[in-house]
C-alpha cells in the first residue's frame, strides 16, 4: 500500500515519562515547518499565517463547495456525484437508505483520489454492502493550512447539512452512519457529526491533526457521535498527529508515538488510515485499557479488552486503550 500522506501537524507532545498531554496553541513546534502535501512534496509552512478570510467566508456561505462521491458494490471504480439540495442526484444513484453508509472525509492538500478513499473504499466494500460517500473538499483543503484548519468547522458543519438533506429525502437514518476522517478531517468529520445532534453511529477520527487545534473548541471530541473514536499513531514530540485523548475510546497502537516499520513520521501518521482500513475486513486488532499514559508509554496496559476501528455501528466503549501491531499491512 502506498504510503501518501494527506498531511497536517500536531502541537501535542508526548512526554519522556508521562505519555501524552495539552500544550499551548504551537506546542513544540516552531512557526515554520516544513512538511508534504499529498504527493510528498515538502511545503514551507507558517503556523502563525494570516489566513484568507475571503475563502472563509465563501465556504462558510456555500457548503455546496463539498463535493459527496458515492460508491457501492453496484459502482465499484465509477463514483456518482451526489448534490446537497438536488433530490435527483439521489434519487437517480445507487444510494441504499437501507445499507449502512460510511463517509470518508481526506485530509489537507488532498482530494477525492487520495489513497486514503480508495483503500478505505475497496475494503469497506470487500467487507459489506454498504454506501460508500467520499467527501471531496479540496476548495478549502488545497489552501494554506492556516486558512484549512480555521475553515474545518465550516466544511464539517456542510456535511452535516448534507446528510441532513440526505435523511430527509431518503430517510436514511442517522444511527446508520460512520463518519470517518483522518488528520484535519477528524475534526471536520467531529463538526459533521456536531450539525447532527451527536446522532451518527459512529465518529472515527485517524490521527486527528494538532496544530492550531489544541485549545480549539471546534477540534473533535466525544459528543460528536453516540460512539466516538481516535486512532492515535504519530503523537510523540515533532509528529504529525495530536497525541491526546480525544474521543470516547482512544487507542494508541504501538504507543501512539511511531509505528514499526516506519522511519519517517510521515510513515507513522498514514498508518492510521491504513491501520482502519485493515479492520474493516479483518476486526483482528484488539486493545487493552490502561488506566493511565505511564502505562500507554511502558506498554502495561492490562485491562478490559477493546476492538480498535472496525464499522461496528452499536459498537461502545471508553477510555484509553493500547495494542501492538505488525509492521505491514494487514498488521
Amino acid at each position: 500500500m502506498k504510503a501518501v500522506l494527506l498531511v497536517v501537524l500536531s502541537c501535542t507532545a508526548y512526554l519522556a515519562s508521562a505519555g501524552p498531554m495539552y500544550k499551548d496553541e504551537l506546542g513544540d513546534y516552531p512557526r515554520y515547518i516544513d512538511f508534504p502535501d499529498g504527493e510528498g512534496k515538502l511545503h514551507r509552512v507558517d503556523l502563525e499565517a494570516e489566513p484568507d478570510y475571503a475563502l472563509l467566508d465563501e465556504v462558510t456561505r456555500n457548503p455546496a463547495n463539498n463535493q459527496y462521491i458515492l460508491f457501492t458494490r453496484q459502482n465499484r471504480r465509477s463514483g456518482q456525484t451526489l448534490v446537497i439540495n438536488n433530490q435527483n442526484s439521489i434519487n437517480r444513484s445507487n444510494f441504499n437508505a437501507r445499507r449502512p453508509t460510511i463517509v470518508v472525509a481526506h485530509g489537507w492538500l488532498s482530494n477525492q483520489h487520495t489513497d486514503i478513499n480508495p483503500t478505505i473504499r475497496d475494503a469497506a466494500l470487500n467487507a459489506e454492502d454498504v454506501n460508500v460517500i467520499v467527501v471531496d473538499w479540496r476548495r478549502l483543503a488545497m489552501s494554506d493550512y492556516a486558512t484549512a484548519a480555521r475553515g474545518v468547522p465550516a466544511v464539517g458543519r456542510g456535511v452535516g447539512q448534507f446528510l441532513i438533506f440526505l435523511n430527509r429525502v431518503t430517510g436514511a437514518p442517522f444511527n446508520t452512519m460512520h463518519l470517518v476522517g483522518f488528520s484535519l478531517g477528524a475534526h471536520l468529520v467531529g463538526n459533521a457529526g456536531r450539525e447532527l445532534g451527536g446522532r451518527a453511529a459512529r465518529v472515527t477520527g485517524l490521527d486527528p491533526a494538532g496544530p492550531l487545534w489544541n485549545m480549539n473548541s471546534g477540534r473533535l471530541r466525544g459528543s460528536d457521535g453516540v460512539y466516538v473514536e481516535a486512532i492515535h499513531t504519530d503523537g510523540g514530540v515533532g509528529g504529525l498527529g495530536i497525541g491526546s485523548a480525544v474521543a470516547n475510546a482512544d487507542f494508541f497502537p504501538n504507543g501512539g508515538n511511531s509505528q514499526p516499520g516506519c522511519a519517517l513520521s510521515l510513515c507513522n501518521h498514514n498508518r492510521a488510515w491504513e491501520l482502519f482500513a485493515s479492520t474493516l475486513t479483518r476486526n483482528h486488532l484488539v486493545g487493552n485499557q490502561c488506566s493511565n499514559t505511564l502505562q500507554i508509554t511502558t506498554n502495561s496496559c492490562r485491562g478490559s479488552r477493546l476492538n480498535m476501528g472496525n464499522n461496528i455501528l452499536n459498537k461502545r466503549g471508553s477510555g484509553l486503550f493500547r495494542l501492538d501491531t505488525g509492521r505491514r499491512y494487514p498488521f
